[in-house]
């Protein structure tokens, strides 16, 4: 296992040193996006003025307090809580996240499942893991939100991020195949045969 300090954008060979049980601290930048800002994306061609190459995406519909612009808040918006939501219905969205914009890197939590795995494996890209309740952690990694794009969809809008030391995060998936949740999956599995077959009852 090793540790990897990014600083955001990186190039395919950075992603593809990942494997997964590495930790990983994200430096620099980091786009938030959810479920709308996708749907508006690929469903419906709406396009973004950020140029998203090599960056990491966070799955998130962040708690924000709009501010009148300053230096420290340079987009009109202070960050209050900033949350990661679950990542498994935004499934559809990974290919075209890495093939049409040029992603990286998927921040979530609770996983992504085959579709994502074989995008990570063909176009070289990772996913990484946070626990579940650690919103308050998260935001403090935040400097501040920098600009905002598809601002009517708020908060699902498509939010830029300046952060640092954002992490450790655990690298859940990676380019090489694999997978942190297909191995628990299949342990999961392999325990519910065995106690099923000490109590006589076939799989």
């Amino acid at each position: 296992m090793a540790h990897h300090e990014l600083e955001m954008p990186v190039d395919e060979a950075a992603v593809r040193r990942l494997r997964v049980g590495d930790t990983v601290t994200l430096q620099r930048t980091l786009f938030g996006i959810r479920d709308a800002t996708q749907i508006h994306m690929f469903d419906h061609g709406r396009t973004t003025r950020f140029d998203l190459t090599g960056h990491a995406v966070i799955h998130t519909a962040p708690n924000v307090r709009k501010v009148t612009p300053d230096a420290a808040n340079p987009a009109g918006y202070a960050p209050v809580c900033i949350g990661t939501t679950t990542s498994d219905r935004m499934e559809r969205f990974t290919r075209p996240l890495l093939e049409r914009c040029g992603v990286r890197i998927i921040v979530g939590k609770g996983g992504l499942r085959e579709a994502s795995a074989a995008a990570f494996h063909e176009l070289g890209g990772a996913y990484l893991a946070i626990v579940g309740g650690t919103a308050a952690l998260e935001t403090t990694w935040i400097e501040a939100i920098e600009d905002v794009d598809l601002d009517d969809l708020n908060p699902e809008s498509l939010w830029k991020f300046r952060i640092r030391d954002f992490g450790p995060l655990l690298v859940g998936m990676d380019s090489a195949g694999g997978s942190l949740y297909e191995a628990v999956r299949k342990s999961a599995a392999a325990k519910r045969a065995a106690v099923l077959a000490t109590l006589g009852v076939k799989a």
